[in-house]
């Protein structure tokens, strides 16, 4: 039977690298369906992305033989069903758009993931789970008890076998501990101004001076605050007649739809880590 695989890739660059993989591909019955490549002069390392099906071998025989394949040439490489939805988990605190919205998308069919879980610190939304039929966690969260919530919050994202956890507007700064945890699979969004207003409020500060500017920027998490390797970003222009809630309401808006690209590109195996930047195959 025929299945539809995506494999992903990053190496030193070397001569004869796509050639190298294709023939590899083909070698096992792989018909390439997409492909995709990037060098990077900077770093000297090569990037690339497989969308292919194949009859002859197994998921388990491909990994195998693709580890035998990468090791000569100092090769990283990850193989994935297509038709395999990414198992994911939400966490979210009082501000729920970005939540609705990943919500409906999924159901829609709009992204390729599993939501199997919520959890947040309040208990704002347990009914917009329980209408899609999410398991709710309410799980509090404060200065004494941060490292036991945080340690409930990763048994449950293990315990779902999550392979994405998104910060959909959660509020809580994650520990170095629990960032390290989900390094490479946590997704944060947050508000992006020129100039840029931290803290309390943003949206009243960016209103006081007057910005011509909102926008929103999708990155991973890691234990640097806000920034991690960056995922997409997106600006929506306003005006002075534009009042507090319209800042507001166009910035929710913003946020919610770079966090669904970065979310589709992440469980479309689109991203791939350069260091602190990332290659993204759209």
């Amino acid at each position: 039977m025929t299945q539809a695989y995506i494999l992903t890739l990053s190496c030193p660059d070397r001569l004869g690298l796509v050639h190298a993989v294709s023939g590899f591909l083909l070698e096992r019955g792989g018909n390439i369906e997409e492909a995709a490549q990037y060098n990077d002069h900077a770093t000297g390392l090569f990037f690339m992305r497989v969308q292919f099906s194949c009859a002859q071998l197994s998921y388990d025989d491909l990994q195998a033989q693709l580890k035998q394949f990468a090791e000569p040439i100092q090769m990283t490489c990850s193989l994935h069903a297509k038709a395999q939805p990414m198992p994911a988990v939400i966490m979210v605190s009082k501000e729920g758009h970005c939540l609705n919205d990943l919500l409906f998308r999924w159901k829609s069919g709009l992204l390729p993931v599993d939501i199997r879980a919520i959890i947040s610190n309040h208990r704002e939304f347990y009914q917009l789970a329980a209408s899609y039929n999410v398991p709710f966690h309410h799980i509090p969260v404060t200065a004494a008890t941060k490292a036991q919530s945080e340690a409930k919050q990763f048994e449950i994202i293990q315990a779902e076998g999550a392979e994405l956890v998104v910060l959909a507007r959660y509020m809580q700064v994650l520990s170095d501990d629990m960032c390290r945890k989900l390094s490479g699979k946590a997704i944060n969004i947050h508000h992006s101004f020129l100039p840029s207003f931290k803290g309390a409020k943003p949206y009243y500060q960016a209103h006081d001076r007057g910005v011509k500017l909102v926008g929103a920027t999708a990155h991973y998490v890691t234990a640097d605050l806000d920034e991690g390797p960056i995922i997409e970003q997106d600006v929506a222009r306003v005006d002075h007649s534009k009042t507090i809630e319209d800042l507001t309401n166009q910035g929710r808006d913003t946020e919610s739809q770079v966090l669904a690209r970065a979310v589709k590109w992440h469980s479309e195996h689109r991203v791939i880590l350069n260091g602190h930047k990332t290659v993204i195959f759209k």
